[in-house]
C-alpha cells in the first residue's frame, strides 16, 4: 500500500471516530397548544386594540411565563368559549386556559392545574336602579350573563330570572347602559374591564361567591399536569404571578388563597343525561325556532314580492332601488346584519328587541331571495296571456292579480320551500343576539353535560321532524295545483 492510500485510510477512520463521538441531534421542540377564545377575551387575552397584530391579557403573560420556563414555545389556537373542553379532549391541543373555571363539572371533564387567580361573581346595575341590592333581587329582572359559566349556574340555581346569554362581553354592558338589561352578572375580572368602559354604572357590593381557575388538560396527561403544577407553585412563591396580576389591577386579598390552595378530591364521571330533564328545554328552544322562522318566512315573502313587482312594473328609481336591495342583502353575511340591527342601531337611537331583530334580520335578509325567486316566476308566464287579457278589458292591476300571480306561483313554490328550509335552518344564528333557540339549547345542555353525541343526536331530530312535514305540505300543494 503506498503512502498516499495509508494517509486516505487514517484520514477517514479519524472521521468516522469523530462523528461517532458527536451528540446525538436533538428533537425538535413540540411547542405548547394552548387553546383559548380571543373573542370577548378581556382581560384574559385578547387583541391589542392599538397593535392588531398582538395578543396581550393576564393569562398571555402567565403562558410567556411558562414557556419561558417549559423551553416550550407557546402556539395560540383560537376556539369557542363553550367548545374549549371538548376540543381539548378531542386533541386540538394540549391545554385550555381562557377563564376556565375549577368546577366539579368541568373537572369531570378534564384535568385542572392549581389555579392562577381568584375570582368573584360580580352584579353591576345602571347608576340610576336602586331595584337590585342584593343577589335575589334578580328574580324577575333581565340579567345578562355568559353562557355556561358559573354565573349562569347560580342563576339557574336561583331560579325567576329572566337570563340573557352573551358571549360578547363588551355588548352585554352595553345593553345594560341602554336599557336592554336591569342588571349583568359575571365574573368580577371581566366587570373591571368591560364595565368601566361604559359611563353610569356601578357596582353592588360585596362581590358573591367565590370559585379559581385553572388550566385544563385532557386526562390521561398526568405528566403535564405535575409539570405546569411546579411551575405554577414557583411562580406563586416567587412573586411572578403576583406581578402579573397587579399590572392587569387583579391582585386582591382574596389572591392569597393561591399559596394554600391544595387540589380537591377527583370527582366522577359525568352521570348520564336525564332526557326528561333536558327534554322541556330543548322543547323551549324549538318552539323558539318555529316561531322566528315562520314569522320571518311570511316577511320574506310579503317583501320579496313587493321587490319583484317594483323591479319589473315600478317606474325606473323604484327598480334601482329594488335592484340594490337584493345585490346588497344577497351580498353581505347575515350573521353582520343581524349584529347591525341589535347592536348597531342602538348608536342611531334605534333599540329593537332580541325577537324582533331576529325575524327582521331573517325576513329582511331572505326577502332578497324571494324577489328573484317571485320575478323568474312572473317572467315565466309568456307575454300573450297579459296582452289577451288587457284586449279583454282588464287593466293591469287586475291581470297581475287574477292572471299572472297565480299561475308565477306554482313556478316559484319548489324554490320558496327550499328557502323556508334553508332560513329555518340559518334561525340558529339569531343566538348572537342573545335568543335561545333549538340550537343554542343544545350547546348550552351538550357543554354542561358533555353528552354531545345523545343530545346532538336528539336535537338533529327534533329539526327533521319540524322541517319535514313542511316539506310534505309544499310537494301537497304543488301536486294539487299541477292538477288544478
Amino acid at each position: 500500500m503506498s503512502a498516499r492510500h495509508l494517509l486516505l485510510t487514517l484520514a477517514l477512520a479519524c472521521l468516522t471516530l469523530l462523528w461517532g463521538a458527536l451528540p446525538a441531534p436533538c428533537a425538535p421542540v413540540q411547542p405548547l397548544k394552548w387553546g383559548l377564545d380571543l373573542e370577548g377575551g378581556a382581560p384574559y387575552a385578547f387583541t391589542d386594540p392599538e397593535k392588531p397584530d398582538r395578543i396581550i391579557g393576564f393569562e398571555k403573560e402567565l403562558f410567556d411565563e411558562l414557556s419561558r420556563r417549559l423551553k416550550r414555545p407557546v402556539q395560540l389556537v383560537q376556539t369557542n368559549w363553550d367548545s374549549l373542553l371538548p376540543a381539548l379532549n378531542r386533541g386540538t391541543f394540549d391545554v385550555a386556559a381562557s377563564g376556565l373555571e375549577i368546577t366539579d363539572a368541568n373537572r369531570s371533564a378534564a384535568l385542572f392545574t392549581r389555579p392562577y387567580c381568584v375570582y368573584q361573581q360580580q352584579i353591576v346595575v345602571r347608576e340610576d336602579d336602586n331595584r337590585v341590592l342584593v343577589f335575589d333581587d334578580l328574580r324577575g329582572k333581565k340579567v345578562g350573563t355568559l353562557t355556561a359559566s358559573a354565573a349562569h349556574r347560580m342563576l339557574e340555581k336561583l331560579g325567576g330570572v329572566d337570563t340573557k346569554l352573551y358571549s360578547d362581553l363588551f355588548a352585554v354592558y352595553q345593553d345594560l347602559g341602554i336599557g336592554r338589561l336591569d342588571a349583568v352578572f359575571i365574573d368580577q375580572p371581566v366587570a373591571s374591564y368591560y364595565a368601566n368602559k361604559v359611563p353610569h354604572l356601578r357596582f353592588i357590593e360585596p362581590p358573591l361567591g367565590e370559585g379559581y381557575y385553572g388550566i385544563a388538560i385532557a386526562r390521561g396527561n398526568e405528566a403535564l399536569k405535575r409539570e405546569l403544577d411546579v411551575h405554577l407553585e414557583r411562580m406563586i412563591a416567587d412573586g411572578t404571578l403576583q406581578a402579573i396580576l397587579k399590572r392587569w389591577n387583579l391582585w386582591t386579598p382574596a389572591q392569597d388563597k393561591l399559596r394554600v390552595y391544595h387540589d380537591p378530591q377527583p370527582v366522577k364521571s359525568a352521570e348520564p343525561v336525564s332526557w326528561k330533564r333536558y327534554f322541556p328545554m330543548l322543547v323551549d328552544g324549538a318552539l323558539m325556532t318555529v316561531r322566528i322562522s315562520v314569522l320571518s318566512m311570511l316577511l320574506a315573502m310579503a317583501v320579496g314580492l313587493a321587490l319583484a313587482l317594483l323591479r319589473i312594473y315600478g317606474p325606473r328609481p323604484a327598480q334601482w332601488f329594488a335592484t340594490a336591495y337584493v345585490e346588497l342583502f344577497r351580498g353581505t353575511p347575515l350573521l353582520i346584519q343581524l349584529y347591525l340591527l341589535y347592536y348597531g342601531l342602538p348608536n342611531l337611537g334605534i333599540q329593537l328587541d332580541a325577537f324582533v331583530a331576529g325575524v327582521l334580520g331573517l325576513g329582511l335578509n331572505y326577502a332578497a331571495n324571494e324577489a328573484e325567486n317571485y320575478r323568474a316566476g312572473i317572467q315565466a308566464i309568456p307575454r300573450g296571456q297579459s296582452e289577451a287579457s288587457l284586449a279583454l278589458g282588464m287593466n293591469r292591476w287586475q291581470v297581475l292579480r287574477h292572471v299572472i300571480l297565480p299561475q308565477s306561483f306554482r313556478v316559484t313554490l319548489p324554490p320558496i320551500t327550499n328557502d323556508f328550509v334553508a332560513l329555518f335552518k340559518d334561525s340558529s344564528l339569531v343566538s348572537v343576539i342573545t335568543l335561545v333557540e333549538l340550537t343554542k339549547a343544545y350547546g348550552m345542555l351538550a357543554s354542561a353535560t358533555y353528552d354531545y353525541i345523545g343530545l346532538g343526536i336528539l336535537t338533529a331530530l327534533m329539526y327533521l321532524a319540524i322541517s319535514y312535514p313542511a316539506t310534505l305540505l309544499a310537494r301537497w300543494t304543488e301536486h294539487r295545483l299541477r292538477r288544478a
